[in-house]
């Protein structure tokens, strides 16, 4: 049986009814919503034309989804950080991207061509599998900002301050090994191109994302909070598009400028944060934007589970498994271990933040923005990344709960 377009608003509805029952229903239970909706987007996928829902036969489709559901998650957990940003206080987060990050994107890499993958395949598999994800990973992220005269953003939750900051960077910093991944596969030998990458797609484009994010963050800040007329000042106003007409501006315009509009868009929002820090008008902009991230993830994941079940996954081979397998539960885990070491970290943070690598709508923007130079393997790199994003998805959402309170818990009785 197929669903019409009538009654795909009715499937619609009901979704969004179950996205916001799941999360309270789920509450009391080592069951994520994530896990939820993949499971309802398989049931999903019997009913309507799974064929037309592929992120194989509509790749511009799951791009711009999956980029839009990014962007807006960026924006969430940036405004979320209480942290100020600084070398010392983001020791946690350096740490994770300077050596956790390569050191995983070269493992899976590694392992693919040991595995039988041509290079250029192995490294944008490695990079597509990369970044940890700001919008499947809310149970394990800082919950929010904190504002007002009691708002003491030195004692964040390590391990969820860790968590959020890294998944907010890192979805834009594994651009240019897609890029390296997809150069090596149209220009050939590497010592053609190797240079212009370095200095272009791994400097200069890093640096225009973070300048363009500074630059209007602080612009949009000062209007927002201290601009001479109250028409313009929209912190007084209580105006929450604010922030998702700042989440596409920035983008475009880092986009524009060929930066990064990931790495802008949430250097943005950590600069409007800093703005009149313990302002509550950041409550009402965090919250507009996460119920819009809420919407946008339970889309994707009903889309990926009727993927699933359109057959997205028939060409998993045991090799793909296995990488999928080794990234969750091996690569991940020991990667940000060591980058970890000599951290405050106690033992048990420390594991806990290496463990929860998750991987999710990141994996599925960069495969579909890079895969059309990839033909030849892309039905094999779409069932790989489907079945680690849904190892994921399922391992992480069922040990977030118990892991979390067992932190908790620690803290209490320290205290």
């Amino acid at each position: 049986m197929n669903i019409d377009g009538d009654g795909l608003y009715l499937v619609a509805g009901l979704a969004l009814l179950l996205g916001a029952v799941l999360p309270r229903l789920l509450r009391r239970y080592a069951i994520s919503a994530p896990i939820a909706f993949v499971g309802a987007g398989l049931l999903l996928g019997l009913a309507v034309d799974r064929t037309r829902l592929s992120p194989i036969a509509e790749p511009e489709l799951a791009e711009h989804f999956a980029e839009l559901t990014i962007l807006v998650a960026l924006m969430g957990v940036g405004l979320a950080i209480d942290r100020p940003i600084g070398w010392r206080r983001w020791n946690v987060t350096w740490r994770l991207l300077l050596v956790a990050m390569p050191a995983c994107i070269a493992a899976v890499a590694g392992a693919g061509w040991l595995l039988g993958l041509a290079p250029a395949t192995a490294l944008l598999l490695g990079a597509v599998l990369a970044p940890t994800d700001p919008v499947l990973a809310s149970d394990v992220q800082v919950q929010g900002p904190t504002t007002g005269a009691g708002a003491e953003p030195e004692e964040d939750d390590e391990v969820r301050f860790a968590l959020t900051s890294e998944a907010g960077l890192n979805d834009g910093l594994a651009f240019p090994f897609v890029y390296a991944a997809v150069f090596a596969v149209t220009k050939g030998a590497v010592g053609d191109w190797a240079l212009e990458w370095f200095a272009w797609d791994l400097i200069g484009r890093t640096v225009i994302g973070v300048a363009v994010g500074v630059g209007v963050g602080w612009l949009l800040g000062k209007m927002a909070f201290s601009a001479p007329s109250r028409t313009f000042r929209l912190a007084d106003s209580r105006e929450p598009v604010l922030a998702l007409a700042m989440t596409l501006g920035v983008y475009g315009l880092a986009q524009v400028l060929h930066g990064y509009g990931f790495v802008a868009v949430f250097v943005a929002a950590l600069v409007l944060r800093a703005a009149e820090r313990n302002h509550d008008f950041h409550e009402e902009l965090h919250g507009f934007i996460e119920q819009l991230e809420h919407i946008l993830t339970w889309g994707i994941l009903l889309l990926l589970g009727v993927a699933i079940t359109g057959g997205l996954l028939a060409p998993l081979t045991l090799a793909g498994a296995a990488i999928g397998l080794l990234l969750v539960l091996v690569i991940r885990p020991l990667t940000a271990w060591v980058a970890l070491a000599g951290t405050p970290m106690r033992h048990s943070e420390r594991w806990v933040t290496a463990a929860f690598g998750v991987r999710g709508v990141g994996s599925v923007f960069y495969l579909a923005y890079a895969g059309a130079d990839f033909r030849t393997d892309l039905p094999w790199l779409w069932a790989t990344v489907g079945f680690t994003v849904v190892l994921s998805v399922v391992v992480h959402g069922v040990a977030a709960t118990p892991l979390m309170r067992m932190l908790e818990l620690r803290r209490d009785d320290r205290s």
